[in-house]
């Protein structure tokens, strides 16, 4: 029994939840992964899994055992890779975490240029607009947007984008454009309540300041919601530039208070604790933040976008 391969369909399998799922990843027969389960039982001397009506799952054993397997083959991996020079070829899985609407207009799109680049890499991208335990859900990176609140995580700034106000022309026709930050309090407006959002905020115009509270009757902690609230005409918004660029560039939506600038958001990429980064990481993340100054470098004649940052917040990882 080749051992590290024998850890390797169980890490699959447990990640599937099938012997069928392991069996597809990894290119081989169901009967050749059951059969690799079975010897590594017999080798380790305890039940790693469980038949239940919803399919496969580990035991108290097969759950301590889970940890330790997937990091010894990412080590693996990760050490092929390096013997092989950095020319090489990324394989294996990638798990990258990240928020919906971001991901959406901005990693998704991107990834079959990233797959055609590495052939035998598979992606498995996690989305959601809360930040998720990286090392329990095992994510090798997740791509986080705002202010980091947990000191510790290993993480690089990897992009900026201004904050804006925007609304629809609809919203806006209807209830008229604020000219100052002042004026918003007379405004409906739709309030994004996760990752830096909120209701209050400080406008700034060279040395001058203005604190302004918007009030509206929709809070959201997606921004999908606040996106289709404001296409709907229920009310401006403060988000980031990312959220709103297609419809800014359409015209689907207007920015107002152009004059006035408010704190802009980070995008980080973050990495799990206690663990060395990955080639195929470190790889993906060099590649969205380089898509994305690409992006801004083509759009440098528009108004107010801003170049990438590339700087550190706890450590240099290249």
């Amino acid at each position: 029994m080749n051992r590290l391969a024998a850890m390797d369909a169980f890490v699959r399998v447990v990640d599937t939840g099938s012997f069928t799922g392991a069996a597809r990843q990894l290119r081989l027969g169901q009967p050749a992964v059951s059969k690799m389960i079975a010897q590594l039982e017999e080798r380790v001397g305890v039940k790693l899994l469980l038949r239940t009506t919803q399919g496969l799952t580990p035991t108290e054993a097969g759950e301590n055992f889970y940890g330790h397997a997937k990091r010894a083959v990412e080590e693996a991996d990760e050490a092929e890779l390096k013997a092989r020079g950095s020319g090489a070829a990324l394989s294996g899985r990638l798990r990258v975490s990240g928020a919906v609407t971001f991901s959406r207009l901005y990693v998704v799109p991107r990834l079959p240029k990233f797959l055609s680049m590495h052939p035998a890499l598979d992606i498995e991208v996690f989305l959601d607009d809360r930040n998720v335990d990286l090392v329990e859900a095992g994510i090798d990176v997740a791509l986080r947007m705002g202010e980091l609140q947990d000191s510790s995580l290993t993480a690089r700034k990897i992009g900026q984008s201004p904050r804006v106000v925007v609304g629809s022309p609809e919203y806006f026709a209807t209830a008229g454009e604020p000219t100052t930050p002042a004026e918003l309090v007379a405004h409906e407006a739709v309030v994004y309540d996760l990752r830096g959002g909120g209701a209050v905020w400080t406008f700034t115009q060279g040395t001058a300041e203005s604190a302004a509270t918007i009030k509206g009757r929709v809070r959201l902690t997606a921004a999908e919601g606040v996106r289709e609230a404001v296409f709907a005409g229920m009310g401006l918004a403060v988000a980031s530039e990312w959220m709103f660029a297609p419809e800014i560039k359409s015209g689907k939506v207007r920015r107002v208070l152009n004059d006035w600038r408010l704190p802009p958001v980070d995008l980080w990429a973050v990495f799990p604790t206690g663990r060395n980064v990955s080639t195929k990481a470190r790889a993906f993340v060099n590649f969205i933040e380089q898509e994305l100054a690409q992006d801004f470098q083509d759009n440098a004649g528009e108004a107010d976008m801003t170049t990438s940052e590339l700087v550190s917040k706890v450590s240099e990882l290249g």
